[in-house]
């Protein structure tokens, strides 16, 4: 490689939304109750066997699923730990290790920005980028889809 070849810079996937509930809930509701909201059916490693999803919520806890069977696929691990304000984890379901992070700001008593960022990707090669975001309009509609089911989720059992 020459000296004058940069490798290419993938830019992490940047989404967010607004969510009509108070910061600590809103966080509550995507690390507690992730089991309930999460489309496992779609956005898992066990599709239709997929139980559960579970956040242990310290810093170095596991992210995974749990199937029906009692079998477990990890999703990865947590690296931000900082309720109610931040949460991230390494995301393992790629040849790659990369990280997911989100912030949770309150805008006023009853209205949370949620903000998701997924960084990493300069670790894939062009050919794994390719792979990862080829289907159903890859990691960014992926992530539209998730957030708008949290949403939803948080803001039908929020305190108003």
């Amino acid at each position: 490689m020459s000296d004058k070849v940069r490798p290419l810079r993938r830019p992490p996937i940047r989404q967010s939304t607004l969510v009509r509930s108070d910061r600590e809930h809103t966080f509550e509701v995507f690390v507690r109750d992730i089991g309930v909201w999460w489309p496992t059916r779609s956005h898992s490693l066990g599709l239709e066997r997929v139980a559960t999803v579970t956040i242990e919520r310290q810093l170095g806890g596991q992210v995974y699923e749990t199937w029906a069977d009692g079998s477990r696929a990890d999703w990865g691990q947590v690296i931000v730990w900082d309720p109610p304000e931040r949460f991230g984890m390494t995301w393992t379901s790629l040849p790659a290790v990369t990280e997911v992070e989100l912030t949770f700001t309150a805008l006023a008593p009853a209205l949370t920005r949620v903000a998701l960022e997924h960084r990493g990707w300069d670790r894939l090669t062009e050919a794994q980028v390719a792979a990862a975001t080829s289907l159903g309009g890859g990691y960014e509609a992926g992530w539209r889809h998730i957030l708008a089911l949290f949403t939803a989720s948080a803001e039908g059992g929020a305190d108003r």
